[in-house]
């Protein structure tokens, strides 16, 4: 339909400690890490991902909370409307109620949606952070075409960001030991900048979808060349001569 999707995350907290890596080392003389360090703060990742064209935004910072959260997330989904084509403006109050609904078909638990609706111009994937529900923020979201999907408890890993941002993760903090917080968010943040530059698109499926898709084929009997199949295999009646052949 058009719509941009989004998704958000913020990842962490990240300790100033050694982190593993992989590497080549000869047999026997394994690449070694101190086990001692102090404990100087944490870090936490802010994330903003497009997984249609892999382009990712960061803002690393010591800590998140909504009045560190909600002012970064208002601001990048601003310069993200402003180079979205513009909205259709031919559509009537209920046709652009009916699409907001439309994508919240199925949901368990829905907010209120305001009287008002503008047109429906992105769709903002989330975790049920108590933050990403306040009140002021669903609104603005709202105010602005933006409408927040939760996923629902226990499946954060259908939010892509959580995918990018263990990329970004073991390229800016694998076989490092920061001795700082600002370490941390500066290892980020220089990654995604690499990142940006020859982004990779993400998208539901691949390997693990077709390997599912072939498992659920294999369990199916195909029926004549109609393209009709049953679970468990029919019987079929023996002729005369195979009956005899059996006996």
């Amino acid at each position: 339909m058009g719509l941009a999707v989004w998704t958000e995350d913020e990842a962490g907290p990240y300790g100033t400690h050694p982190y593993p890596t992989g590497s080549w080392q000869p047999q026997g003389e394994a690449l070694k890490q101190s086990h001692e360090y102090l404990p100087n703060g944490t870090a936490k990742i802010l994330t903003l991902f497009h997984p249609a064209d892999g382009r990712v935004r960061v803002k690393g910072v010591e800590a998140a909370p909504n009045k560190v959260l909600h002012p970064w997330l208002k601001d990048n989904l601003s310069e993200i409307l402003r180079v979205l084509a513009p909205p259709m403006s031919s559509l009537s109050g209920e046709e652009t109620r009916a699409i907001w609904e439309a994508w919240r078909e199925g949901l368990s638990v829905k907010f209120t949606l305001p009287e008002q609706l503008p047109p429906l111009r992105l769709l903002l994937v989330c975790d049920n952070l108590a933050g990403h529900k306040t009140a002021t923020l669903v609104i603005w979201l709202c105010k602005h075409g933006i409408l927040p999907l939760y996923t629902p408890l226990g499946g954060s890993w259908l939010n892509m960001t959580e995918s990018i941002q263990t990329i970004l993760k073991q390229r800016a903090l694998g076989g490092q030991h920061p001795k700082h917080p600002q370490e941390i968010i500066d290892g980020f943040e220089a990654i995604a900048k690499v990142w940006n530059q020859h982004p990779t698109p993400f998208e539901w499926g691949g390997k693990r979808a077709r390997r599912r898709q072939q498992a659920r084929l294999r369990q199916r009997h195909r029926l004549a060349g109609s393209g009709a199949c049953t679970r468990y295999p029919i019987r079929r009646r023996l002729s005369l001569f195979e009956k005899w052949r059996c006996s």
